[in-house]
């Protein structure tokens, strides 16, 4: 919505409702979806059974699934057994109700005198720059893009607390994803972010002067692709499926230079399933600035600050990419659309990707003959948890599996709970060799 035909107080007020009520939800796919290991028992998992207290095992009212006040209501204990119900199912539900209306701050312009060109996803080369776009059809497009996105951070939002607690991201979360990010790349048409193949027009105007003329025709190849604009559609289509084919390449590329240069996987399969995902959303370039730029600063960053309680323990890396997505989202605008410079070098990308990927590489040798010039351990392996280290993933499984019998020494033994070994990438090749 454009005009201010709605006072936008009372657009954001529902949006907030409705975003604690789905972050009811939520709450029930970060518990529920990776209890099962198959992608259908995943989703079908979520209807069936009916939401019961993990203790006493009794269905919970529906006045009690009430987001937020529900809990307060309660004062954070189950009405029947009176056994506390954890804070965080709360501040989800808070949270994600916040994360519609900044959203749709965000993307959404909002007044009579309100201009697309304020909107967090605008660029000259977007959908929303596009020439000759009727005010009608821009009101429909500017809404479908916050509901688009909004798709992205609901599940990147599940994907991240899973991450968090069991460092594994199920299928059940980035599969469907996947889905909706394609087809909804095909209705909405030209890629809302930047066209799949551009040159940038100061870039185009100095490789003219520079070019051999055998190598001209390189600059023509834009022109050449007119299909481009004279099929959206398909154009949206291609841009969401390159996009999920370089993000899940790129992690898989490092996976396999970590595995040359570690003797390991450095990132797991669920990291790679997620980048197909963000990348179906977002297109291939703002893929590849999640992966190489904002993921590792908003780790760095997160280390930093978290250093004397990490230092031991092996890093989750889907909550990063899914913060850079986001970042993406909101700063688009502002600060990323101005990178059209280096993307707009149309075919000679792939002669700076080819350099880039030849230096990758001694890059991680040189890194690892660093570690252990200064006497760190490649203490990659299995060995590497800690038997009787209690992890946040061990305290939901405690929780959802707690009786009157049940005690910390009781469950299962910490030198092979899998979540170590799904962190590290090796849980399907472990169970495949008949190692738990």
């Amino acid at each position: 919505m454009i005009p201010g035909d709605i006072p936008q107080p009372i657009v954001l007020f529902w949006l907030f409702v409705f975003g604690s009520v789905v972050g009811s939800f939520l709450n029930v796919c970060i518990y529920r979806i990776p209890q099962h290991d198959r992608l259908w028992d995943q989703l079908s998992g979520l209807n069936h059974p009916p939401s019961t207290c993990p203790f006493c095992k009794k269905r919970i009212l529906a006045i009690d699934n009430i987001p937020i006040f529900g809990w307060l209501w309660l004062r954070g204990r189950c009405r029947f057994c009176r056994h506390s119900i954890p804070i965080r199912y709360a501040l989800i539900e808070f949270f994600n109700g916040l994360l519609w209306v900044a959203l749709y701050v965000a993307i959404v312009p909002a007044g009579f005198h309100a201009k697309v060109e304020t909107s967090s996803l605008y660029s000259t080369l977007g959908a929303l720059g596009q020439p000759g776009i009727g005010y009608p059809q821009l009101i429909w497009l500017v809404n479908a893009e916050f509901i688009y996105y909004l798709i992205l951070a609901e599940a990147l939002l599940v994907a991240t607390f899973i991450d968090f607690d069991l460092m594994i991201i199920p299928d059940g979360v980035t599969v469907p994803g996947t889905i909706l990010g394609l087809i909804g790349g095909t209705i909405l048409g030209t890629p809302t972010l930047w066209p799949t193949w551009f040159f940038a027009q100061r870039e185009l105007n100095g490789l003219q002067t520079v070019l051999p003329d055998a190598l001209q025709w390189m600059l023509t190849i834009p022109e050449q692709i007119v299909w481009f604009n004279a099929h959206p559609h398909w154009h949206g289509f291609v841009n969401s499926l390159l996009g999920m084919i370089v993000g899940a390449g790129t992690v898989w590329m490092v996976r396999i230079m970590g595995n040359w240069a570690f003797g390991r996987e450095a990132m797991g399969l669920g990291d790679v399933t997620l980048m197909a995902m963000i990348g179906s959303f977002i297109g291939w370039q703002p893929s590849l600035i999640v992966f190489f730029m904002l993921a590792p600063l908003t780790a760095l960053a997160a280390v930093a600050i978290t250093f004397s309680l990490r230092f031991n323990r092996e890093i989750p890396f889907g909550p990063y990419l899914s913060a850079g997505a986001l970042l993406i989202v909101f700063l688009w605008r502002s600060y990323f659309s101005g990178l059209e410079v280096f993307f707009g070098r149309g075919p000679f990308l792939l002669i700076i990707f080819a350099l880039m990927g030849m230096i990758f590489f001694p890059l991680l040798v040189l890194i690892r003959g660093i570690k252990q010039w200064l006497g760190f351990k490649d203490d990659f392996g299995e060995g590497t948890y800690q038997e009787g280290e209690w992890t946040s993933g061990d305290q939901l499984a405690f929780y959802a599996n707690k009786d009157e019998r049940t005690t910390q020494e009781s469950l299962t033994p910490k030198t092979w709970w899998p979540g170590s070994s799904a962190g590290q990438a090796t849980s399907y090749s472990n169970r495949w060799r008949g190692i738990r």
